[in-house]
């Protein structure tokens, strides 16, 4: 991501020290009286602010929006993870013991379950805050309350990606890891959980060489892995150096796994070669003419990182949407890579019923003309006319969220609803959920939720559709805790 996540404690990434429940939000604008439901989002939230610390170790604190009939309530509360219940009790040796999974100097060793502080999603009647070194931990979606690691009755184990993707066509949730036991080997798994949260594929395979693998794609046919240098090394973290560190020398890979060889124990991954870059995200992949397309945030190098020695990656390029393209039927075969448009920007997202089929719109978080460490704007891509993206700029100081499509309906056309984002405003020192028309941003918020305090910048998040998914509850009302 852009963000300049090793000097953390500037542009609303330092943490808040309370949890509250604010029933009723001020609302400027009409309300889309279709939205029914909640924005769920997941962000690092450190107990104990620590500029030196790697952002991405905080704390997993979820933050809920919740809407209905044009009103707009709020709850926020920490995962409590045993590693956020030992800090808070202030067991220091067991905190050093567990490390944070980026900044860690030796491998994983005792079981624990981490941070949640990536994805927050609903599955099988779950709500699951997601990171992706760990099992996914179950919250009430009435109280915000943990619950715990979840396992799926005991089929899984270890690390869960943060970025799974539910099928809208079988309503699976395709999952992966990476990292094998010690979290920094070259081990991965790949799998699926049905509509029920049973375990309904399992395989294992190898990558080429160990690294971070943050995200992943599908589509009907395929499991699509991409393999980037930033490598990961256990002997490295032993002698103090950074576990996860850049070096181009690896080359970068796309591993190819048809959906019906994922269940087997054992898979057959095909690698193939990738333009050497880094990519956080996938927008979106699916097949046509034999060919497999990837649509990816791509940049030269990964931002936040270091290399082997712990010194900076100076940044060569910003993080630009590209298009990849494989052809899984030649074993020659070289990933090529598009450049689609000349925004930078990361968080994208679709209107998740396209998810592995071939799409027309998405929509990222981007920089200004000056490529800031803020994302100042919201782009919609029209991949029907890519050069001309549709943008909404944010007034100066003020930075966005990963935005969130909401359909109008079941049954909409693709795109037909609603963009949910929430923006740090800058001048006040305090956040807002801006509700847009998904198809006219630049025409601005036709919504706005007013917060009284901020929500620190985080990662990812979900709306969840209150008639589906029975978990969702309206807040009570309370009086902010501080901790």
């Amino acid at each position: 991501m852009d963000v300049q996540v090793l000097s953390p404690y500037r542009a609303n990434l330092a943490p808040i020290d309370f949890e509250t429940q604010i029933e009723s939000l001020p609302v400027h604008g009409v309300m889309p009286a279709e939205l029914h439901g909640a924005l769920f989002r997941n962000g690092p939230n450190p107990l104990h602010a620590d500029p030196a610390r790697h952002w991405f170790a905080g704390h997993g604190m979820v933050h809920r929006l919740a809407i209905a009939d044009g009103r707009v309530s709020y709850a926020n509360r920490w995962v409590r993870t045993q590693r956020w219940l030992n800090e808070r009790a202030g067991d220091a040796a067991n905190i050093a013991s567990s490390g944070d999974g980026l900044s860690r100097t030796t491998p994983r060793q005792e079981p624990e379950d981490g941070v949640a502080n990536t994805n927050v999603l609903a599955h099988a009647g779950r709500l699951l805050a997601l990171e992706e070194l760990h099992l996914p931990i179950e919250l009430d979606g009435r109280t915000l309350g943990t619950k715990g690691a979840w396992n799926a009755e005991g089929a899984l184990s270890g690390a869960f990606t943060a970025h799974p993707k539910l099928d809208p066509r079988t309503g699976e949730l395709l999952f992966f890891s990476y990292g094998g036991a010690d979290g920094l080997g070259a081990q991965m798994t790949a799998g699926s959980l049905d509509r029920h949260g049973r375990l309904a594929s399992l395989t294992q395979f190898k990558a080429p060489y160990a690294s971070m693998v943050h995200d992943f794609a599908a589509t009907p046919n395929h499991l699509l892995f991409p393999v980037f240098p930033l490598t990961a090394s256990a002997a490295r973290a032993q002698a103090g150096l950074p576990a996860y560190a850049w070096e181009p020398s690896f080359g970068a890979y796309v591993g190819v796994l048809r959906r019906e060889d994922a269940q087997k124990a054992n898979a057959d991954v095909r690698w193939f070669r990738a333009p050497t870059c880094f990519v956080f995200h996938v927008m979106n992949a699916w097949e046509e003419n034999g060919l497999v397309h990837i649509d990816v945030m791509q940049s030269d190098t990964p931002s936040g990182f270091t290399w082997p020695d712990g010194q900076p990656i100076e940044r060569t390029s910003g993080t630009r949407l590209c298009r990849w393209t494989i052809d899984p039927a030649r074993s020659d075969a070289r990933v090529a890579s598009e450049a689609l448009s000349d925004l930078t920007g990361e968080f994208p997202r679709i209107d998740d019923r396209m998810m592995g089929l071939r799409y027309r719109h998405g929509w990222f978080a981007a920089h200004g003309d000056d490529n800031d460490t803020l994302f100042s704007r919201i782009a919609h891509i029209d991949h029907a006319h890519p050069s001309r993206a549709d943008v909404y700029a944010l007034p100066d100081d003020d930075a966005t969220s990963e935005p969130v499509f909401v359909p109008r309906s079941a049954d909409a056309p693709e795109g037909d609803g609603w963009i949910l984002a929430i923006v740090y405003r800058g001048q006040s020192e305090r956040s807002d959920l801006l509700v847009f028309d998904a198809m006219q941003l630049s025409a601005g918020p036709i919504a706005i939720a007013e917060l009284p305090h901020r929500i620190p910048n985080g990662f990812h998040g979900n709306w969840i559709d209150a008639h589906n998914h029975p978990i969702i509850r309206a807040p009570q009302p309370s009086s902010s805790q501080e901790f």
